[in-house]
Parts: C-alpha cells; sequence; structure tokens
C-alpha cells in the first residue's frame, strides 16, 4: 500500500508541478467562459427574456437580472465536468511521457506489480480532477454569489462533491484506457485537441440539447459528458431557475429546463442526478476493467 500511495503522490506532483499542463488542462473551461461572455451567454439570457416577456404582468427588469445568473449559474455548472474530462486527460500525460522515455520500463523492474502501477497513474489523474474541480466549483460559487445568487445549501454542497468524485472516476477510467493504448506524445496531443473540443459540444455547452436535432441529441446522450453536466445542472440551478420562473406555467418550466440540459429524458422517463451518477459510475466500472484487461494483455505481449 506504501508503494501505491508513493506512485500517486509521485504522479500528482508531476502534473501540479507542470504550470502548462495545468492550463492546458483548464483551456476548454477558458474558452467555455470566453464564448458566454463574448457571443453565447447573450444569446441564452435573451432567449430567458422573450419567453418570460410573453407572460402577463411581468417585471422585464428583474426577469433580465434573475435571467443574466440564471445562464451564469448554468454555465458553471457545465463547466465542472468539463475539467474533469481534461484534467484527467492532461494528470496522465505523465504515464505517456513515461512509456515514450523508457522510464516506465525501469518502474516495471522494480518489486512492485503492474497492477499498482497502472492503479497508481488512474488514482492520480483521479485525486487531480477532485482538487481542480473541487476549487472550480468554490470558485463559481463565490463569484455567483457576489453576482447575487444565493449560497449552495449544506445538503447541495454534499451532493456536488459526491458528483465531482463520481464524475472524476469515470473520466480518469476512461483516460487510462486511452493512454495505455496511446504510443506516442503525438499521438495522446492530437487526442487530446479531439476531446478538448468535443466536450462542449457532447455536454450541451456551446449549444444545449434543445437546440440541437433529435438524432444528435440521442448520440450526446449515449456518451457520460451529457449525464454529468445534466446532474450538475440540476443541483446548481434549482434555487435560481425556481426564482426565475416563478409564475411560470408548469410547461414553460418543464420545457425550457429540457431545452437546457437541466433535466434529461432517456426513453420518456426523467433521469434523476442520482441515476445520472449511477450512469457515470457504471461507464466508470467498465472502462477500469477495459483498461486493467488491455494491461495485462500489455504486459503478456512485452514478454
Amino acid at each position: 500500500m506504501h508503494q501505491f500511495f508513493e506512485l500517486v503522490k509521485r504522479n500528482l506532483r508531476l502534473y501540479l508541478r507542470d504550470r502548462g499542463a495545468v492550463f492546458f488542462s483548464l483551456l476548454t473551461m477558458l474558452i467555455v467562459i470566453a464564448l458566454m461572455v463574448f457571443f453565447l451567454g447573450e444569446m441564452n439570457i435573451e432567449a430567458v427574456t422573450d419567453m418570460l416577456g410573453t407572460l402577463p404582468d411581468r417585471d422585464a427588469e428583474k426577469d433580465r437580472s434573475n435571467a443574466e445568473l440564471l445562464v451564469l449559474v448554468w454555465t458553471c455548472a457545465g463547466i465542472i465536468p468539463i475539467n474533469a474530462v481534461t484534467v484527467t486527460l492532461s494528470a496522465l500525460s505523465s504515464m505517456i511521457k513515461d512509456k515514450t522515455t523508457g522510464r516506465i520500463n525501469s518502474i516495471y523492474t522494480s518489486p512492485v506489480s503492474r497492477f499498482v502501477i497502472s492503479s497508481g497513474y488512474a488514482a492520480a489523474a483521479w485525486l487531480s480532477s477532485v482538487i481542480i474541480c473541487a476549487a472550480t466549483l468554490a470558485i463559481t460559487e463565490i463569484y455567483c454569489v457576489i453576482k447575487g445568487a444565493e449560497p449552495f445549501s449544506v445538503t447541495a454542497h454534499i451532493k456536488l462533491l459526491g458528483m465531482i468524485a463520481a464524475n472524476s472516476f469515470t473520466y480518469s477510467a476512461i483516460m487510462y484506457l486511452l493512454a495505455a493504448a496511446a504510443k506516442t506524445e503525438g499521438a495522446w496531443s492530437g487526442l487530446g485537441t479531439v476531446i478538448g473540443t468535443l466536450v462542449g459540444f457532447l455536454g450541451g455547452i456551446y449549444l444545449p440539447i434543445g437546440s440541437v436535432s433529435d438524432g444528435i441529441a440521442a448520440a450526446m446522450k449515449c456518451t457520460p459528458v451529457l449525464y454529468g453536466t445534466s446532474m450538475f445542472r440540476k443541483i446548481m440551478t434549482e434555487q435560481i431557475l425556481d426564482v426565475t420562473l416563478d409564475g411560470a406555467p408548469q410547461e414553460m418550466y418543464d420545457g425550457y429546463a429540457e431545452a437546457m440540459g437541466i433535466t434529461l429524458t432517456v426513453f420518456d422517463h426523467e433521469v434523476s442526478p442520482a441515476m445520472c451518477v449511477s450512469v457515470l459510475i457504471l461507464c466508470g466500472a467498465v472502462f477500469l476493467v477495459l483498461g486493467a484487461l488491455y494491461t495485462e494483455f500489455g504486459r503478456k505481449k512485452d514478454r
């Protein structure tokens, strides 16, 4: 067990010391923020105010203020699961470097099982993601409160931290399998570019799921990214969504929540946050097994 913790500490230190790796793992988040500030944010705010403007006896100024807060919190809720993807991917760069430099062969010759070595990489990626995502939650919540939103309850914080842990587990397992299969740093860098680009679309960040065709929406629901963003949005926007749509008919509330990916419907059944967590854990477990099998296959192939 001591060897495992030493490996986790070593891999975690390598990631956090590499400022470039940390920055690029947060680059997708920064792009999302820039897009929301300069382009998409205003479009989403206008959509809410126009929708509420169809109702009688509304305070247009108050509705716009609430809409701005709603879109802000909605954006922050999408940033956290995006970080889980990009941070785990970047944290496993140390594994790729060890492979390409041949350092991993020296590690394999040490009196440590390959399972412990592999677990050390995956666990370090998970821990890196939990740390960065928890910090992102704290920073975004403070900013939202400064802008006028209500702080989350203790219960909501417990749920969000559990979601962060589950989300990070899923992507540490997925990225470990991809890292085990990658042969060169160039291939890993290219894969990172593709994933960093796709994650914003698959999570319904750049375009809400209600803005895409049914076929694309169905494809998005086949990936774990959308389930991650949906569960965070459900918890984080609950208070401000009720305030913004206060007095609106239930059909408008439900339609907006579904269009923005706050609620997720699969086979005509609403997917609860608990179900989203279950989907993520199941997906992570499957990829963890696949990663272990690939590692074992690689071990036999290397003999």
